[in-house]
């Protein structure tokens, strides 16, 4: 702090000393400045983020109140809060005639509650992840506040835990929902006001509940409205319902991505390289797109469908068109017909480049080179494939069709550290259906030296050789398959040159011989395909051979 010899010797300074007035009022704002500089209190910076739920201090009636006969109903927290999305969030079950309207009033929430309350019933308001702190906006999950208006206050309750079909891993904050068998509306526009959500550990509880037969599913939502609606939404249910005469525990809902029960086209839209794409809701069996219009197209038109089917591409010889008319159809059933008009300007111009995977101009000994054309070939001209080796060139490459894409080949060559290479493709090495012609591309490279590979051997024992099984090879996060194998019998499956890493085996128990894990279906009450874990990681090691036993338990 600055004494007032300072502040004379200032005030000298300034030479207006011999005047009272400025005198007093300059005195009177240096004093005011240096007294607020130092008496200032500023906030804290930094320190930790609040991420505490606010906390319940009072509730007027108490919660499980009996005989409940009050018209408001009052709850106090230690901090301010507010409500977020109630219309989806808060409900009450049993349904009300009027809908109730909570409030927020600084740090309390004021519930006015309807006059046509039932008698001798036991009522749930939930809400959800409606409550948070007024600054951070942590969610109180899972509230809810519970009366009766008779004697007796419903005290049944569910506990189970949900996890993912496929990963196995639990699922957090995810909304399980219960509903009497005779409103059952998973699939309507009546959303379900009995609800909770899991923990981080994929547990869940519901409480208070009345004896009833009900049905219990889990649903990862994608709108809120806790109706199963969406096409990405992922759906758990157990295929009996549940009988509620005493508390019930142990209830395990895997759920899964399910395939919807009606076909819809997702997208279509012809491309700038004149191809044109559909994408469709869910995979099909035997599918066919035909071109109504024109129609003279149809019979020239050249289809691939991906893997899953759930996606179609199609060329057409000729792209003047100003309109065109086609139709989807599944195992001989028209599903839907769509027109595609082009604008008054576009302008296609067919794509036939041929692309690689060289990846920094490097080849490996496993990962050998693809070559996919941007349409269909028709034929290849060998004679115009140049590969050299140190400026030599070599004839004895393999070039092979890739069975999972009509367009895609592969070259294979044994590779050799310290070597230069040079590819050529010359015009016409690729014909399209259409006269389309590759336009001449030089690619060179040389072989991934610091790539290592190993070997391993899974001797995997079976419980059951009258199903299938498919055995996969992935990765350590679990979300990448590098290989499936079906089998059928006990016996030794080698996986050959893999890049060193940490690896695990998933077993999929296939019921349906299909080479592919299935998801469950709610609307035919089919739980997704079991999937087991090998429980642990192993590495496969450069240059190295390994052998794992794999024991699979029965189902």
């Amino acid at each position: 702090m600055q004494d007032s010899s300072i502040i004379k010797s200032r005030l000298k300074r300034l030479k207006i000393s011999s005047n009272p007035k400025w005198f007093i009022l300059l005195l009177f704002f240096l004093l005011f400045t240096l007294t607020w500089r130092c008496a200032s209190v500023q906030q804290p910076m930094g320190g930790p983020k609040d991420s505490i739920p606010p906390k319940i201090l009072n509730e007027t009636p108490p919660n499980l109140t009996r005989n409940f006969d009050a018209e408001k109903i009052i709850i106090e927290f230690d901090e301010y809060v507010k409500l977020n999305n109630t219309q989806k969030e808060v409900s009450v079950s049993p349904d009300v005639e009027q809908p109730i309207n909570p409030r927020v009033k600084r740090k309390t929430i004021e519930i006015t509650l309807p006059d046509s309350l039932e008698e001798n019933t036991t009522y749930t308001i939930n809400f959800g992840k409606a409550i948070g702190d007024f600054n951070e906006g942590n969610p109180l999950l899972n509230y809810s506040y519970v009366f009766s208006t008779g004697d007796i206050i419903d005290s049944l309750s569910i506990t189970g835990k949900v996890t993912n079909a496929l990963t196995k891993l639990p699922e957090k904050e995810l909304t399980v929902i219960l509903i009497p068998t005779r409103q059952d509306s998973i699939f309507g526009k009546r959303k379900a006001n009995i609800f909770t959500l899991t923990d981080t550990s994929g547990n869940f509880q519901l409480k208070n509940l009345r004896e009833d037969t009900y049905r219990i599913y889990a649903l990862k939502e994608e709108n809120s409205d806790r109706v199963y609606n969406a096409p990405g939404e992922y759906i758990g249910f157990l295929n009996d319902s549940i009988v509620l005469n005493k508390d019930t525990a142990g209830i395990l809902l895997q759920i899964s991505k399910g395939t919807p029960r009606d076909f819809r086209l997702l997208d279509r839209k012809i491309e700038p390289s004149g191809k044109i794409t559909f994408v469709f809701n869910k995979p099909l069996k035997n599918p066919d797109i035909a071109v109504i219009h024109p129609s003279q197209l149809d019979e020239t038109k050249q289809i691939t469908y991906n893997a899953a089917k759930d996606s179609a591409t199609v060329w057409l010889s000729e792209l003047t068109f100003d309109s065109l008319k086609v139709r989807i159809s599944d195992n001989g059933k028209i599903l839907d017909s769509v027109t595609l008009r082009r604008g008054r300007n576009e302008k296609y111009d067919r794509d036939f480049i041929i692309q690689d995977n060289l990846t920094g101009n490097k080849v490996t000994r496993v990962k050998h080179i693809m070559l996919t054309a941007g349409a269909p070939v028709q034929s290849i001209d060998r004679s115009k494939i140049i590969l050299t080796e140190d400026s030599i060139p070599r004839t004895n490459f393999q070039l092979a069709k890739d069975t999972t894409a009509p367009w895609r080949y592969i070259l294979r060559y044994n590779w050799r550290p310290k070597r230069n290479y040079q590819l050529t493709l010359e015009e016409g090495a690729f014909l399209g259906f259409f006269g389309d012609k590759n336009k001449s591309v030089s690619k060179t490279f040389t072989m991934n030296e610091t790539e290592n590979f190993g070997d391993i051997v899974l001797d995997v024992n079976l419980p059951d050789t009258n199903h299938q099984y498919l055995v996969q090879l992935i990765n350590e996060k679990m979300d990448f398959i590098h290989r499936s194998v079906p089998i059928r019998k006990s016996g030794k499956i080698p996986f050959r040159q893999f890049p060193g890493g940490k690896y695990t085996v998933r077993i999929v128990y296939d019921e349906n011989n299909n080479n592919e894990w299935d998801p469950g279906d709610v609307y035919e009450k089919r739980q997704p395909e079991r999937v087991w874990y090998l429980g642990k990681t192993f590495i496969i090691r450069a240059n190295w051979e390994q052998e794992e036993i794999i024991n699979v338990p029965p189902e």
